[in-house]
């Protein structure tokens, strides 16, 4: 038992001393390749932990090696540019003055629902109300709101209605318009097809954001139907 606790100081105080010799972006906001060093370190690092027949050294040799993998990749990173977008990723650029990029969004495996949840949690609540949007290189999320944005109005949520070419049941409950309404405002602005829609949203006050495939988005107003609150 003795053994065992003396073992796992040891290996402790070395991924502490590890840890901190790799610096703050590895403590904080980790690149891909970082995350998986960080991976392989406490699986390298729990290995003589649990089994007392495998040599202590062996484990810290391993955790070393790694560090210094880590140490040879972040110079990389630094000093040769192609070779960082190819270690690290580069930003993704998923909204633009144009509306949702759609290659970027789904090259990054997301949808339209994932983007809103981004926008919301940085405070923004319309597809509308933004310039660009991205996805940084280490998965954090960044928007530069439009200089004459309105304040969101928190009463008028808006709900995706259409996601790439489908009916969202769920949100067309929620609002309590069918499916027929909506039909009928995509062909009041020339429409022939669902499918061409990749993302259409309205809010309680009746604004609607629409995007079609290959085109710039558009907005417009819209009488919502008696009832039709959330």
């Amino acid at each position: 038992m003795a053994l065992t606790v003396l073992r796992t100081a040891i290996i402790f105080v070395t991924l502490l001393i590890v840890m901190r010799l790799m610096g703050k972006r590895q403590i904080g906001e980790m690149q891909p390749f970082e995350l998986v060093i960080t991976l392989l370190i406490a699986e390298l690092a729990c290995i003589p932990m649990a089994d007392t027949s495998i040599p202590l050294l062996y484990g810290i040799v391993a955790i070393l090696a790694i560090f210094l993998l880590h140490q040879l990749i972040c110079l990389i990173d630094l000093n040769f540019k192609p070779l960082k977008f190819l270690v690290s990723g580069k930003p993704a650029v998923v909204m633009n003055k144009n509306g949702i990029d759609i290659y970027q969004l789904k090259h990054n495996n997301l949808d339209t629902s994932d983007l809103i949840e981004s926008l919301r949690v940085a405070g923004i609540f319309g597809l509308d109300q933004v310039d660009y949007a991205l996805y940084e290189a280490n998965g954090q999320f960044s928007a530069m709101p439009k200089p004459d944005s309105e304040t969101p109005d928190e009463t008028a949520l808006p709900l995706l209605i259409i996601d790439d070419g489908k009916f969202e049941e769920k949100n067309l409950k929620l609002c309590n318009a069918g499916e027929q309404f909506f039909r009928d405002i995509l062909k009041e602005q020339n429409v022939k097809s669902l499918r061409r829609v990749f993302a259409l949203t309205v809010d309680g006050k009746g604004k609607v954001f629409l995007q079609l495939r290959g085109e710039k988005y558009r907005t417009f107003q819209i009488e919502l139907p008696e009832g039709c609150t959330w």
